[in-house]
C-alpha cells in the first residue's frame, strides 16, 4: 500500500493577480476543468495500492480542500491543518507519524499539489521504479529531463546506474538554482536533471534520517503531532507547538546529507507552473502561438496569453506578452518578465491593499459571496449558499443587513423569529440581531445582501454557533 501525501500549502504569488492567499494557485482551474489540486490526485487512479491520501493544508484552506476533494469523489485519510507555513520537510514529517498510525512500514509518495504532468502512463512507471528502490531503504526523488538551461529550478546531478527496470542513478549531489551559463553547461553534460520536489520513501527510513540530521525539526513536529487534535477528517496541529518548528525543505533538511538518496529520471510532461510564462508553455496555442483563455478577441497578435476571467478582453497587434484579467485587478506583462510578479505582489502588501489577499469571490464552507458595490456606508453583496447549508448564528455591532432572495428558499431565523423567503422576498437585519441564514431547499439559494452602517468588515461578526466550528 502506498499512501500518497498532497502538500498543498503553497502561495503561488507569481500567478498573480489569479492566485492569491485564499485561493492560491493549486486550487485553481489552470490548464483544465480540474483544479491543479484535483489533477494531483486524479493523476493517481488506475494505479495498484494507492491509499487514500493524506492532505496536508494551511488551515485556512480547509473547506477549499474538503470541498475540491468532494468534487472529485476523493475522500482523504485525513487533512492535517498547518496553522503557519513551515516549508516540506516538517509537513512530511508529519504527515508520515499519521500513516505510520495505519502502518508502521508504509510507503509514502509525497507530490505538490500545483505541478502538471501530461504523461500520466510515464508518471506510472516512473513511481513502480521508485517503489522498488523505496522497498531498498532508498530516498528517491524524481529528476525531470531538462529540455532547456532553465535558471528557475534546482537541479540533481546523477551518480552512479541502479538495477531497476528505468533509469535510475544514485545522487551525486543537489545543486541550487545556477546561473544561465552554469545551466547551459548542466543540460550539455546530460548529468543533471530538474529537482520536481517530488518522492518516494518509506515513513520510517525519511524519519529515522530527518531525526538523524536535524533533530529539531523531528522532535517539534513529533510533539506538534501528539498535540494535535482530531475533528472529523480534520487533524489540527497544535499551534503553539508547531510555531517553534524550524521552517526547512526536504532537500535542506535530509536530502543533501543522507547517503540513501536516489534518483529516477523521467521525461513526464512535467511543469511546476512557477510563473505565466511556465503555464503558457504548458497550454496550447494557436497557428499565432496565442494561449486564449475566457472571453479573449486577439487581432494581430502572437505568442501571448491572455486570460479572461470576468469580462472581454481585446488584444490588438501585441507580441510575447501576458495579459490576465480579474474582476479588480489587470496584469500586462512582457513573458520575459514574468518573475517579477513577485515585485507587484510585494508593492500590494506595503500599500497594504488587499488585492494580493482576496477575491471579489470569497469562498466559504457553505457557499460562497462577492462584492458588488461599495462605498461610503454602504456595501453590496452577492451571495450563494449550497443547498443544506447554513451560516453560523451570529450578530453585528455595527452594521445592519437588507436580504432579497434572487433565487431559491431562504430559512431566516432573526431574532426569536423564523421565517421562510422565496424569490422576490426580503427581510431586514437591525444592528445588534442575532441572525442565521440556512439554504432548505434543492437547488442553490442566491440572494442579494445590503449592508449599511458605520463599519462593514468581514471581523464584526460574533458568532454564536457555527456548523464548521470557526472562530
Amino acid at each position: 500500500m502506498i499512501y500518497p501525501i498532497i502538500l498543498s500549502g503553497g502561495s503561488g504569488t507569481r500567478l498573480w493577480p489569479l492566485s492569491r492567499a485564499a485561493l492560491p494557485k493549486q486550487f485553481l482551474k489552470l490548464a483544465s476543468e480540474n483544479t491543479l489540486f484535483q489533477e494531483s490526485l486524479l493523476r493517481l487512479d488506475g494505479f495498484p495500492g494507492m491509499a487514500a491520501p493524506i492532505v496536508v493544508c494551511n488551515n485556512a484552506h480547509r473547506f477549499l480542500v474538503a470541498e475540491q476533494l468532494l468534487e472529485i469523489n476523493k475522500p482523504p485519510m485525513m487533512e492535517i491543518l498547518e496553522p503557519v507555513g513551515r516549508n516540506t520537510a516538517p509537513a512530511v514529517a508529519i504527515a508520515a507519524f499519521a500513516a505510520q498510525e495505519k502502518d508502521a512500514d508504509v510507503v509514502l509518495l509525497v507530490l505538490p499539489a500545483d505541478h502538471l504532468v501530461s504523461n500520466v502512463a510515464a508518471f506510472h512507471k516512473a513511481i513502480h521504479a521508485a517503489l522498488t528502490l523505496a522497498l531498498q531503504d532508498k530516498l528517491v526523488t524524481f529528476g525531470i529531463e531538462p529540455d532547456a538551461p532553465s535558471t528557475g529550478f534546482g537541479y540533481i546531478e546523477r551518480g552512479t546506474a541502479l538495477n531497476v527496470d528505468h533509469p535510475a542513478y544514485n545522487v551525486a549531489r543537489f545543486v541550487e538554482k545556477p546561473d544561465l551559463e552554469t545551466a547551459k553547461s548542466f543540460v550539455a553534460s546530460g548529468d543533471f536533471f530538474w529537482n520536481s520536489g517530488m518522492f518516494v520513501f518509506k515513513a520510517s527510513v525519511f524519519l529515522q534520517e530527518l531525526q538523524a540530521f536535524r533533530p529539531d525539526i523531528y522532535k517539534a513536529a513529533r510533539e506538534a503531532w501528539e498535540h494535535s487534535v482530531r475533528d472529523l477528517d480534520f487533524c489540527r496541529l497544535d499551534e503553539a507547538v508547531f510555531a517553534t518548528c524550524p521552517s526547512e525543505s526536504i532537500d535542506y533538511a535530509v536530502m543533501e546529507h543522507t547517503k540513501s538518496a536516489a534518483m529516477v529520471t523521467v521525461n513526464i510532461g512535467w511543469s511546476d507552473i512557477g510563473s505565466w510564462s511556465a503555464l503558457a508553455d504548458a497550454t496550447s496555442t494557436d497557428a499565432q502561438g496565442n494561449s486564449l483563455r475566457g472571453d479573449v478577441y486577439a487581432d494581430q497578435s502572437s505568442n501571448s496569453y491572455i486570460r479572461a476571467e470576468s469580462r472581454m478582453v481585446a488584444a490588438i497587434g501585441v507580441k510575447d506578452l501576458v495579459i490576465v484579467e480579474t474582476a479588480d485587478a489587470v496584469l500586462v506583462m512582457h513573458k520575459d518578465l514574468a518573475q517579477d510578479v513577485k515585485q507587484t505582489v510585494e508593492y500590494l502588501k506595503k500599500a497594504e491593499r488587499s488585492e494580493h489577499l482576496v477575491h471579489q469571490r470569497m469562498y466559504r464552507p457553505w457557499g460562497y459571496y462577492e462584492g458588488i458595490d461599495i462605498g461610503d456606508r454602504f456595501q453590496v453583496k452577492r451571495i450563494m449558499v449550497k443547498p443544506g447549508a447554513k451560516l453560523s448564528l451570529q450578530m453585528h455591532y455595527h452594521r445592519a443587513e437588507h436580504w432579497i432572495v434572487v433565487s431559491g428558499t431562504a430559512k431566516v431565523v432573526c431574532g426569536n423569529e423564523v421565517k421562510l423567503l422565496h424569490e422576490n422576498e426580503s427581510t431586514y437585519i437591525p444592528i445588534g440581531q442575532t441572525h442565521r441564514l440556512e439554504n432548505v431547499g434543492k437547488l442553490p439559494l442566491f440572494l442579494i445582501e445590503v449592508q449599511s452602517g458605520s463599519y462593514l468588515g468581514e471581523d464584526d461578526i460574533v458568532r454564536f454557533e457555527d456548523d464548521y466550528k470557526r472562530a
